[in-house]
């Protein structure tokens, strides 16, 4: 049985198909890797997985558990086992560390040896003081992964994670995001980026026009084979 599985799954807004037929099994401790143009629906996609949105056919399956059935309430719950980093991080008022203790405080967790070490992995200790409002882009996008690894998700949502950031943020994210392969978290990572996509990945998933047209390890992906399909979807970024 598959940990995470979409099954033909769709969306519309207004009566316009953005995503159809999205059909995948994903496993624990793997990387997906999903690319395509602006407007392909990457980001739908993943706010359909972390049931931020409700798809408009098609089943999202957890561990065999239809997540389309629960009542929200259970929703809630199974959302309590994922977390996404948004492309535009947003800072709580507050420091640092009350940021990215934020879940933990919710969840009525009061472990700061997992906060600590969280802002370890994103290279920020000592931080933990400063005003969260004040740090740099960059620094904020690492803060708000840590606000997610502190929350130990079983599965980890990246929405351009590394978009504009200047290369020592961008760096440090793709090491933590390396860092997890093969571990029990399933990562699926937007990315216009096809050089991230390749090096980080275990798997592919190219998405034209809210279609997957493609799914792969990266070297079938990106195969001389598949170069007419690259080229394609590389025009607008």
């Amino acid at each position: 049985m598959a940990f995470l599985e979409l099954e033909a799954l769709g969306k519309a807004y207004g009566g316009v198909d953005v995503l159809q037929g999205i059909s995948i099994n994903l496993s624990r401790g793997e990387i997906l890797g999903i690319i395509g143009p602006t407007g392909s629906g990457k980001t739908t996609l993943l706010r359909l997985v972390n049931l931020l949105e409700a798809p408009s056919c098609g089943n999202i399956r957890l561990e065999g558990l239809t997540l389309n059935d629960l009542t929200e309430k259970e929703k809630l719950l199974a959302r309590r086992r994922m977390a996404m980093v948004f492309q535009r991080p947003v800072m709580f008022k507050g420091s640092v560390q009350e940021n990215v203790s934020y879940g933990l405080k919710i969840r009525g967790k009061k472990d700061q040896q997992i906060v600590k070490s969280a802002l370890e992995a994103v290279n920020l200790s000592g931080y933990e003081s400063r005003d969260a409002s004040c740090l740099s882009g960059g620094e904020m996008q690492r803060i708000a992964l840590a606000r997610a690894l502190v929350l130990q998700p079983e599965i980890l949502l990246l929405d351009e994670p590394t978009a504009n950031l200047d290369p020592k943020s961008a760096a440090a994210i793709d090491r933590i995001i390396q860092s997890l392969v093969g571990q029990s978290t399933l990562v699926i990572l937007a990315t216009h980026n096809m050089l991230q996509c390749k090096r980080l990945a275990s798997r592919v998933a190219v998405l034209m026009k809210g279609r997957m047209v493609a799914v792969g390890k990266p070297e079938e992906v990106f195969d001389l084979r598949q170069e007419h399909l690259m080229s394609e979807i590389a025009v607008p970024w």
